[in-house]
C-alpha cells in the first residue's frame, strides 16, 4: 500500500477520503478499478478503507467502527464525538439486538440528520470524551448515560451491569453521570437503570434473572458470593440469600458446549454435579435457572425458590462466605477503556 495513504489511515482510524488519495498521488481514474478489484472498499460516499482492513473488521463484527470513522472524515468537524449506541458498539458494550446501524454522534453546537447518521446537540465535557482506537468517543460512563435515556430499561441495565462487571465504570460514576443529565429528555429512565445496576452480574442472563426475581417481590440476593470451608473454595454462587442459606445459579448452554480451561463437556457436567452435591451436604439449597425458564417455567422456578426461602436454615452454617474478587469478572470480557 502507498505509504502516504497508510499514514493517513493510521491518523484517521483506518479510513481515507478521495482528497487524501489524490494528495498521495493516486490518479482519480484509478479509484474505480481499485474498488472493483476489492483492493479498496467504499465505506461512505468519498471515503474508503482497504479491502483487507474491512475484512478484518468484518470478521470481528466491528465494521460499525469504520462506519463511524468514515462519517467523521466526511463531516470533518473537530467538535463532534461518537456517542450513544455507536459509542456502545465501539466500546463493545452489550447492545440490544434491535439497535439499528445508524451512526450516532454528539456535537455541542449542532443537531443534524444525514444519510445513515444523526448528530445530537448536547454538552460534551472534556472528561466525557476519550480517544478510543483512533476515534473521539464518549467514555463508557457517559455512553451508558446517553443510551440509558433511549434504550428500554432492561437493555440499559444489562449494559451497565456488563460494564460494572469488568470495572469499566462504578456505581458512583454512574450516579454522577445521571445527575449531570438531570434535565435531559429520558433522564429518569437512565437514573432508574443505574439504580438497578449492580456489580456482580456477569452475563445478560444473570441481569435478566435478577431483575425478574426482584420484580416478583423476592429479596435482593448477594452476587458472586464465594462459599469456603476453611481456606478451600467450594463454589462461587451467582446469587445467594445469606439469611436463608439459599442460592440461585444462572445456567447457560455455553458452559457445556464450549467449556474453558481445556475441559471436555463431560468433565464440566461431572464437576458441576460434584459441586452441587457438596453444596447440598453443607445444607445449601437452590435452583438452576436457564434462559428459557424465564419464558416458559418461571412460575415453577419462583415457587421452588419461594419455598426454599420460606423454609430457611435448618442449622447454623458450617461454611463462611465472602464476595469473590469484589464481584468483578476474574477474566474481563472487555478491557477497561
Amino acid at each position: 500500500m502507498d505509504p502516504l495513504l497508510a499514514d493517513v489511515m493510521a491518523r484517521q482510524a483506518g479510513v481515507f477520503s478521495t482528497a487524501d488519495a489524490l494528495a498521495a498521488g493516486i490518479e482519480r481514474n484509478a479509484i474505480g478499478p481499485l474498488l472493483r478489484s476489492g483492493v479498496w472498499r467504499r465505506v461512505r460516499y468519498g471515503v474508503y478503507t482497504t479491502g483487507d482492513h474491512w475484512r478484518r473488521h468484518e470478521a470481528e463484527g466491528r465494521t460499525h467502527r469504520l462506519e463511524c470513522a468514515a462519517t467523521l472524515r466526511r463531516l470533518d468537524r473537530s467538535t463532534v464525538a461518537v456517542s450513544h449506541t455507536s459509542a456502545a458498539r465501539v466500546h463493545r458494550l452489550v447492545v440490544p439486538r434491535a439497535a439499528g446501524p445508524e451512526v450516532r454522534l454528539t456535537d455541542p453546537t449542532q443537531f443534524r440528520v444525514g444519510r445513515g447518521y444523526r448528530i445530537s446537540e448536547g454538552a460534551l465535557a472534556p472528561e466525557d470524551v476519550v480517544t478510543h482506537e483512533g476515534l473521539p468517543v464518549t467514555t463508557v460512563t457517559r455512553t451508558l448515560a446517553d443510551v440509558g435515556r433511549e434504550w428500554p430499561l432492561l437493555d440499559a441495565v444489562v449494559a451497565a451491569d456488563d460494564a460494572l462487571a469488568d470495572g469499566r465504570t462504578s456505581p458512583s460514576a454512574l450516579r454522577a453521570s445521571a445527575l449531570a443529565q438531570t434535565h435531559w429528555v429520558g433522564c429518569g429512565n437512565a437514573a432508574r437503570a443505574f439504580s438497578l445496576a449492580r456489580v456482580g452480574a456477569h452475563s445478560p442472563h444473570e441481569t435478566r434473572t435478577r431483575l425478574a426475581l426482584l420484580g416478583a417481590g423476592l429479596p435482593e440476593p448477594l452476587l458472586q458470593c464465594a462459599v469456603l470451608v476453611g481456606s478451600r473454595l467450594v463454589a462461587v454462587l451467582d446469587m445467594y440469600w445469606p439469611d436463608h442459606g439459599v442460592f440461585a445459579e444462572c445456567d447457560g448452554l455455553v458452559k457445556y458446549t464450549d467449556p474453558w480451561r481445556g475441559r471436555t463437556p463431560a468433565e464440566v457436567m461431572w464437576q458441576e454435579k460434584r459441586r452441587h452435591d457438596e453444596l447440598l451436604d453443607l445444607d445449601l439449597h437452590g435452583v438452576r435457572i436457564a434462559p428459557e425458564d424465564l419464558r416458559k417455567r418461571w412460575d415453577v422456578k419462583l415457587a421452588r425458590l419461594g419455598s426454599l426461602l420460606e423454609r430457611g436454615r435448618a442449622a447454623p452454617p458450617r461454611y463462611r462466605t465472602a464476595i469473590w474478587h469484589e464481584g468483578l469478572r476474574t477474566a474481563p470480557r472487555t478491557a477497561a477503556s
